[in-house]
């Protein structure tokens, strides 16, 4: 497989409400090319919508989101999403699902397999071309994804909490194939987790969100040296930013259970004010 190239991305200003909830208010930040950066923040604050919006599957209401200084419009193969959710066909085979985009695009069939049985051999999937998506574990389904992202060359890879729902040692696992593939072909890469160590073991840097409406809390470098291995994980640089991400997701914890007592002690007082003014 080819080198993949990399992208910048910035956002600037960027507003996104759904009816009356605004999700993102403001937000103001950039994405370094060729550098893996971890989103995580308190459920419902934005993090799957400020994948969507980098993807070009929506659009901000406000404020303007750059690839390489060029704004996104559309969703392209520049910019390749896995989902938290198998988004494989049940109907093709690993290496035709793996081929789907590059044969599609008009891509010359013989040199498309050769570049899919490589990725597959790289996410230990060789022999496992002809098996379909129900055949596959859970980790087998998410190694044929992330190959069928990295056959089109994206410019930027977006992950939206692609691991979860699996067992730990299979988590652990993708992560070891995830930092393989990176260290080999350091594509911009956002990855969405809701796990502080998942978050800080993968990314070189840590992108903590505030509560919704959401602007960034805090923007953390992770000075870990690549390779990784678990080893790290009990190191006192790794305990550390640990520590530091976990502070800052608490004060937003906080800060969002506060909100939640207030809205619902307007919500028995206005209850009662109604009942009091009843003539029942």
């Amino acid at each position: 497989m080819k080198t993949l190239a990399a992208a910048r991305i910035c956002l600037d200003g960027v507003v996104k409400a759904y009816g009356t909830n605004t999700v993102l208010d403001g937000l103001s930040l950039e994405i370094p090319a060729g550098k893996f950066t971890a989103l995580i923040g308190p459920s419902g604050c934005g993090k799957t919508t400020m994948i969507n919006l980098i993807a070009g599957y929506d659009a901000p209401d406000a404020g303007l989101i750059t690839m390489d200084g060029v704004a996104v419009r559309d969703p392209g193969w520049d910019r390749l999403v896995v989902f938290q959710e198998t988004a494989l066909f049940p109907w093709k085979s690993t290496l035709d699902n793996v081929m789907f985009g590059p044969f599609n695009r008009g891509l010359p069939r013989t040199e498309v397999v050769r570049q899919a049985r490589e990725l597959l051999a790289k996410f230990g999937l060789s022999g496992f071309e002809d098996k379909y998506p129900g055949q596959l574990s859970g980790g087998m389904q998410r190694r044929t994804e992330l190959a069928r992202a990295l056959i089109n060359c994206p410019k930027v890879m977006l992950l939206d909490e692609p691991f979860r729902g699996l067992d730990a040692l299979t988590r652990e696992l993708m992560q070891e194939y995830l930092l393989r593939v990176f260290d080999e072909h350091p594509v911009t890469t956002v990855f969405v987790t809701s796990e502080v160590e998942e978050s800080i073991y993968l990314a070189d840097r840590v992108i903590v969100l505030s509560s919704s409406p959401t602007i960034t809390k805090k923007i953390i470098d992770v000075d870990l040296p690549r390779p990784r291995d678990i080893k790290m994980l009990s190191s006192r640089r790794f305990a550390e930013i640990h520590g530091e991400i976990l502070e800052c997701l608490f004060e937003e914890a906080a800060k969002a259970f506060q909100q939640g007592m207030k809205g619902a002690s307007d919500l028995f007082e206005g209850a009662a004010s109604i009942m009091s003014g009843s003539r029942w």
